[in-house]
């Protein structure tokens, strides 16, 4: 599955800027953030092959990956924009602290940090950060719908 094999090029990017090592732990290993992502509505992203994939339930943004070989396309902002468009009142994520080019992105699309705190990532603590954005433009996007077992495309 293309969202699984995104996820494992991707994951370890976020924690980079971290003072400690993390082990890669597989999406489908780690229960909590595996069943967050399949009750969110889950989107990717086709040029010629799935290179990326977002996600969001409700007003929250709970994944936003692109493959390293995708990358400064401006793949991410259309999608985060695709989401954006599709939240109502305010928009919600979460991002390692440390993260700074998702940070970078999340900042310029006018989302700001309302809190930090601490979460577990395979047994070692992150500092990570709440942002919040008002939502009330939109953006088209070229985005397939996706669930475990079908694709549909997008008007």
């Amino acid at each position: 599955m293309a969202v699984l094999r995104i996820y494992a090029s991707s994951k370890m990017d976020e924690l980079t800027h971290e003072n400690e090592k993390f082990e890669f732990m597989p999406l489908q290993q780690d229960r909590g953030r595996y069943e967050k992502l399949f009750e969110s509505k889950i989107y990717v992203y086709d040029a010629n092959g799935v290179i990326g994939y977002c996600a969001y339930f409700e007003n929250e943004i709970r994944a936003l990956y692109v493959q390293p070989s995708g990358r400064g396309r401006g793949i991410g902002e259309e999608m985060l924009d695709f989401m954006l468009r599709a939240i109502a009142g305010t928009a919600v994520l979460f991002v390692a602290k440390s993260n700074v080019h998702a940070k970078k992105l999340y900042t310029k699309r006018g989302f700001r940090i309302v809190d930090e705190f601490e979460v577990l990532y395979n047994g070692k603590g992150v500092l990570a950060n709440k942002m919040e954005k008002s939502v009330n433009d939109s953006v088209a996007c070229k985005m397939t719908k996706s669930n475990r077992t079908s694709h549909s495309h997008l008007a």
